[in-house]
């Protein structure tokens, strides 16, 4: 797997260890965010309806969280909390 004569590992096994990591975040994500919106669909709603929809609400976060920062991390940039501000000061107007 390791080329003994450089010491570096090939792009393609990177590439395979990112994914590798990004399914398992997805797959945790899921998993604890559906157990906390079932966990809060069975102490808030009394419908059953209702509470497959808190889980469904909770999967799409944690799938969305696990997307957000995987997207982030192949961009490898960190995400941006703050948008984008022009350096150039805004010209007053004179009265």
């Amino acid at each position: 797997m390791v080329d003994e004569s450089k010491g570096v590992i090939p792009a393609n096994y990177e590439f395979i260890e990112k994914w590798d990591s990004f399914l398992d975040l997805g797959l945790r994500r899921l998993a604890y965010f559906s157990l906390a919106g079932a966990v809060t669909g069975r102490f808030l709603f009394r419908s059953p309806a209702t509470r497959w929809a808190s889980v469904a609400f909770g999967a799409g976060l944690g799938i969305g969280s696990a997307y957000s920062e995987c997207s982030h991390t192949l961009d490898g940039s960190s995400p941006k909390l703050t948008p984008d501000v022009s350096p150039t000061p805004i010209s007053k107007v004179e009265e």
